[in-house]
Parts: structure tokens; C-alpha cells; sequence
């Protein structure tokens, strides 16, 4: 069963850390780019992270850059999402996503890109 399960989420504050995970189930995590995404109350949803399949190099929205660190354990199955410094403008459902293609910046920070998801959770960063 090709499935993926976020967590790690919870309340922080600013200036905190916490690292998201996300277990994958049911394909080879290697051939897959792994996305991360966040959708605030009210707003659209915002890739944030990308991690490709083809030699694991890592991606990053100017709005969490220097901040946020992908990284992937293929032997867990499992990809991280490390958010350092938090700003309650960081406050979202995340999202991991998988896609088996070949990503390209104009691609991997559009939901459009990935066939698979997880179901979500939730980051809250307040005092």
C-alpha cells in the first residue's frame, strides 16, 4: 500500500525548532522527488521544499531558506523536514508529497507535480 504519514508537528516557539517527518510505504523512496508543502487558514497552499530523486539535491522557497532543512534516510523510508527559527508566519498544515519524474525548479513547488500525499500536520509557532 503506497501510503505516506507526516508528524512532528505540534506548537514551537518563535525562535524554536522542531522536525517534521515523513514515513513513506510502498515505493522505493530513492525514485521519488519528495516535496514539502504548508497551507495556512485562508491561503493557498506554498511548496516550501523539494528533495529530487536523481542525486538527492535540495530545494528551498525564499521564504524559509536558511531556515528549513530537507533531508532523506533511505533506509528509514523516510524524509525531514528541520525547521529552525520558526516565525509564526510559519504556522501551516505541512504536507509531504512524492513524484516519480524528474523535477525541474518551474515544477517542484507546484502541488500539480505530485500524484501522492500525505495527510498533513500541523505546525503552530507562538509564544
Amino acid at each position: 500500500q503506497v501510503q505516506l504519514v507526516e508528524s512532528g508537528g505540534g506548537l514551537v516557539q518563535p525562535g524554536g525548532s522542531l522536525r517534521l517527518s515523513c514515513a513513506v510505504s510502498g515505493f522505493t523512496l530513492n525514485y521519488y522527488a519528495i516535496g514539502w508543502f504548508r497551507q495556512a487558514p485562508g491561503q493557498e497552499s506554498e511548496g516550501v521544499s523539494c528533495i529530487v530523486r536523481s542525486d538527492g539535491s535540495t530545494h528551498y522557497a525564499d521564504s524559509v531558506k536558511g531556515r528549513f532543512t530537507i533531508s532523506r534516510d533511505n533506509a528509514k523510508n523516510t524524509v525531514y523536514l528541520q525547521v529552525n527559527s520558526p516565525k509564526p508566519e510559519d504556522t501551516a498544515v505541512y504536507f509531504c508529497a512524492a513524484a516519480f519524474r524528474v523535477m525541474t525548479t518551474a515544477t517542484m513547488y507546484s502541488p500539480h507535480s505530485y500524484a501522492l500525499w500525505g495527510q498533513g500536520t500541523q505546525v503552530t509557532v507562538s509564544s
